[in-house]
């Protein structure tokens, strides 16, 4: 353990929480909840597990385990590490940031993924904000366990400027199975959109990421803009699949092993860079714009329709 430092040695001193057939769950030391982010359109992340279960296979994320050294991609959905929450300790963070704050709740990790209906973790996050007041927080899933929380949502809603995000790759249960294993099926994660939606919350649908001849057709795009819309979203956006070399070590011998027709293509398109350039992208922007008009869906860049609660307005921490 000498020869690590910072969150590896945490990690490597961490105690088995619990063990399954395939995916092990370690109790991880945490100094702090929010890390602060550079170049995106929010300011702070908070991830409450490292790793996620879901496994899928484009993940970008796999390089977080690679800060506790382990260097195996795999790892990131066999080795799950549950932060250890203070929330006392949580809310003293949470007071040092300014009004308004931009806060995004799962980036690195699926905040409802497996691990979060035993250890409850996002749960316990989503009370301590439910007693405070004045932020921006963004939640973003691909399980519908999210309405497991309607009741403390509500009045992180109440307080907060608050946004709900599903992630809908495709309707095709089987090709989710393929690509998103252990997640929810899609029609799962489009009935808690509903529920959401139904309890008066702002949520979109992000179709994320696109994949080139696998998921990219018009048909298949327009389903999912069409399912969200009837599901009660607001917006719908997307990404196209940019891959990491941590990704990419387990995208690629997936496409060769499930898509082998494509797979000579996929390693000349991303042989030389992580994101496609070209006409690929305008493609499909000018695609999805068609679509999302279709459906009278936001985009991700339109600013929000005002959703700012009264309650935030007043203090930051007004406990009423």
């Amino acid at each position: 353990m000498a020869e690590f430092v910072g969150i590896a040695r945490l990690a490597a001193g961490s105690a088995t929480l619990e063990a399954k057939r395939s995916v092990e769950y370690f109790d991880l030391p945490t100094r702090k909840y929010l890390t602060k982010c550079e170049n995106m359109p929010f300011r702070w992340t908070i991830n409450p597990y490292r790793g996620c279960e879901f496994g899928c296979k484009y993940c970008y994320a796999r390089y977080a385990h690679e800060f506790m050294e382990l260097r195996d991609p795999f790892d990131f959905e066999r080795k799950i590490y549950v932060k250890q929450f203070d929330a006392a300790e949580f809310r003293r963070e949470l007071e040092r940031l300014p009004l308004a704050e931009p806060i995004a709740l799962g980036t690195a990790t699926d905040p409802y993924q497996p691990a979060e209906r035993r250890y409850e973790l996002t749960r316990s996050i989503l009370k301590v904000f439910a007693n405070t007041a004045g932020l921006r927080i963004g939640i973003t899933t691909k399980s519908d366990l999210i309405a497991r929380d309607i009741d403390i949502l509500k009045e992180v809603a109440r307080r907060h400027y608050l946004s709900i995000h599903m992630t809908v790759t495709t309707l095709d249960r089987d090709l989710a199975r393929l690509i998103e294993p252990l997640a929810p099926r899609p029609d799962l994660r489009l009935n808690a959109v509903r529920k959401l939606s139904r309890a008066g919350f702002h949520v979109g649908v992000s179709c994320s990421p696109v994949m080139p001849l696998i998921n990219d057709s018009e048909l298949s795009l327009d389903a999912v803009a069409q399912s969200a819309a009837r599901a009660g979203a607001k917006r719908f956006w997307w990404n196209i699949l940019f891959l990491k070399p941590c990704s990419k070590q387990v995208f690629l011998p997936f496409v060769e092993e499930r898509f082998p027709k494509l797979s000579k293509r996929y390693k000349e398109r991303y042989r030389r860079a992580a994101y496609l350039r070209g006409a690929y992208p305008d493609l499909i922007r000018e695609r999805m714009e068609r679509i999302r008009k279709r459906y009278g869906l936001y985009s991700a860049e339109r600013p929000e329709p005002e959703l700012w609660p009264k309650t935030a307005q007043v203090s930051l921490f007004a406990d009423h």
